[in-house]
């Protein structure tokens, strides 16, 4: 950004954290996003899902997204799992957090990426949706943390995978 959305002056400086306008003063914080996603097991197997969309279309993915203004991580969480698979019912148990970066559309986002397991005691029917192209059951054994689109994604796997083993 170069102009001030305040007073339109060609003033605006960056730093890591915002954006300031020498003309009039304005700040614009670059906050942190909140992302969720789910670490979803039934019987020894993770479901994966495949992006539809960019950023890393094709690329292995956990169901989540955004958190929305006014909700909560859980809420979330719970409102990404009907959009994407269909999924409803189900009780999320926090895992961990990992900072990522989220580039979209030629602006990098910084996100802190809130982690869920949900343990299944039956198989639902899932029906892919929204930005998710296709979904699989993976065994945790054979999951490759590597093959996942984010950085933070392969540090909660690999979290996920060490954990269950010890």
């Amino acid at each position: 950004m170069k102009f001030c959305p305040r007073c339109g002056q060609a003033s605006l400086a960056a730093s890591p954290k915002f954006f300031s306008c020498g003309a009039c003063g304005f700040t614009l914080f670059q906050n942190v996003a909140a992302t969720v996603a789910a670490i979803i097991d039934f019987e020894g197997s993770i479901l994966v899902a495949v992006r539809a969309e960019d950023p890393d279309a094709g690329k292995l993915d956990l169901p989540g997204g955004f958190v929305d203004p006014g909700e909560t991580a859980e809420q979330a969480l719970r409102r990404e799992l009907t959009e994407e698979l269909n999924l409803r019912d189900v009780t999320p148990v926090y895992f961990c957090t990992y900072p990522n970066i989220y580039p979209y559309k030629s602006v990098t986002y910084h996100t802190l990426d809130v982690f869920f397991t949900i343990e299944l005691l039956r198989m639902p029917k899932l029906t892919p949706a929204d930005d998710v192209a296709s979904i699989e059951w993976v065994k945790k054994e054979e999951l490759d943390p590597q093959d996942f689109a984010f950085s933070s994604m392969r540090a909660a796997l690999s979290e996920y995978t060490r954990s269950n083993r010890e």
